[in-house]
């Protein structure tokens, strides 16, 4: 065995052998980023059945987060909340009155994990209530600050008190803290302070607002059901599920709010000329594909890049397979560009759990056998390319190799639709640390002995920003250039 052969086979040991115990406490080893959250607002001149609307439009937002639901409803000048773990449905299921969650305005959040613990008292939408216990602000935020513990420290200086471990906490005893500059005054000071990645919806007792961090990373849309009836949400699937009309998208470093004074929504830019950068991976994978971002299609921009793969890497092959969901479209894209017939032959289990607890790495990965299984007379004895969104640990595309290997597959070529993930996200998507992104840790051609394939390309950034039509976008998981300083950890305190 020569040194370099050694030396490979050495750090391959080394890269499962940390991987399995860095994954060991974790509940589900995936091959892709998880979930961030989901936001969603309404707000209506008229009593609108806020509770109905509300469930349709985190419904649809659901595939942004399954941990934890919850909805801040405005009525008769008062708020109530209600929000507890689990899923949209059961979660709404559990108010035994709905009819005291109608009234004219309403903020929600779907919930995953990026900042703060799991535990209810950081379930959102979050409240601050006045010396005689009433609600007078309520706050839904996605994405994540870098400045959040310094900014913690402040206030608690300060005499303020925090009830929750999560940084959207700080911004609600921001504006709090400055509601006597009036409420979009409140709002500027907050965003001049913060820094990170924000998207944010909200109410006080008479008035409904939204705003977006000042390089747009994390999405914010805006809708109408008609004049006197408008909707914010983090996609315009949520627009879609409550007949409402996409509008446009809220802007970078822009407010969007209510007066008591004039009719419909006011807009305020907090500063002028910011440059949208909003995250690339929202169109590779975390957006549904009927969704519209920053008015570009998101199953176009996966249908092209499956088709730029093709012109990118081309090879020859009997059929093409997409893994469900994201990769689809853009194994479709790979087919018209190629030639290569596409066939749906990985069935998805659409009613498996998110919260498989297994002791061992073998169990862990046979979990893909739950996840995805295959058609095997379509693959048998075929020369197969498979498109993915991404490769992140590796250990999802490592098993879906062996179980395509099992069923005869003669050839299998695999091309993911996002460049090679190198670096962590720390503005609001929950990524493995850099020790177990395996594309920092491998060259392509050793991924491609270790993943066991005949071999294995990534779509490269210029064409990613090509199929985009823009290099504004944060690429910072491709690239680590992030559009914000990283400050401190994102699991702040």
């Amino acid at each position: 065995m020569s040194i370099h052969e050694k030396y490979k086979k050495d750090f391959l040991k080394q890269f499962k052998e940390r991987s399995y115990f860095r994954n060991v406490l974790k509940k589900d080893s995936t091959d892709s980023p998880t979930e961030e959250c989901g936001i969603f607002g309404l707000y209506s001149e008229n009593a609108i059945d806020t509770f109905s609307l509300s469930q349709f439009g985190l419904f649809a937002l659901q595939h942004r987060g399954q941990e934890a639901c919850g909805i801040s409803v405005l009525k008769g000048g008062k708020i109530v909340n209600f929000k507890d773990e689990g899923l949209v449905l059961d979660v709404f299921k559990s108010i035994r009155e709905p009819e005291s969650f109608m009234g004219n305005s309403v903020i929600g959040h779907t919930r995953y994990t990026t900042a703060g613990d799991k535990k209810k008292y950081n379930f959102q939408p979050f409240y601050a209530k006045n010396e005689y216990d009433q609600i007078i602000l309520s706050i839904a935020h996605n994405g994540n600050l870098t400045n959040a513990h310094e900014l913690k420290q402040e206030l608690e200086a300060e005499g303020v008190v925090f009830r929750a471990t999560s940084d959207s906490e700080v911004i609600l005893r921001l504006i709090q803290k400055h509601l006597d500059l009036g409420l979009r005054g409140a709002i500027k000071a907050t965003m001049e302070k913060i820094e990170g990645a924000y998207s944010v919806v909200g109410m006080t007792r008479n008035k409904f607002f939204a705003f977006r961090d000042f390089n747009g990373i994390r999405p914010l849309v805006l809708g109408a059901i008609d004049e006197k009836t408008f909707a914010c949400a983090s996609e315009s699937v949520a627009l879609d599920a409550i007949g409402a009309q996409y509008v446009r998208d809220i802007l970078p470093g822009e407010i969007v709010y209510t007066s008591e004074n004039e009719k419909g929504l006011k807009s305020f830019l907090v500063k002028e000329n910011c440059v949208n950068k909003i995250c690339a991976f929202e169109y590779i994978y975390f957006a549904r594909p009927d969704s519209t971002l920053e008015n570009i299609s998101v199953h176009e921009i996966r249908e092209k890049s499956g088709e730029k793969i093709w012109q990118q890497a081309p090879v020859e092959a009997d059929i093409v397979i997409g893994v469900p969901d994201s990769g689809v479209p853009a194994a479709i894209g790979f087919s018209k560009a190629s030639g290569i017939p596409f066939r749906p032959v990985l069935i998805k289990n659409r009613y498996i759990g998110r919260s498989f607890i297994v002791p061992t790495q073998e169990m862990r990965e046979r979990i893909v056998n739950l996840k995805l299984n295959p058609i095997k007379s379509e693959i048998e004895g075929k020369r197969v390319v498979i498109i993915d969104d991404s490769i992140v640990r590796g250990t999802t595309a490592k098993r879906l190799v062996k179980i395509l290997r099992d069923c005869g597959v003669k050839e299998i070529h695999f091309r993911s639709v996002s460049p090679p993930i190198i670096a962590p996200c720390f503005l609001g998507i929950d990524t493995p640390s850099k020790d177990d992104l395996i594309s920092a840790n491998m060259s392509v051609k050793e991924l491609q002995d270790y993943l066991g394939v005949d071999s294995l390309e990534f779509l490269s950034v210029n064409n990613l920003i090509e199929i985009l039509g823009s290099p504004q976008h944060c690429f910072g998981c491709f690239t680590e250039i992030y559009p914000v300083k990283k400050g401190e950890e994102s699991v702040l305190f």
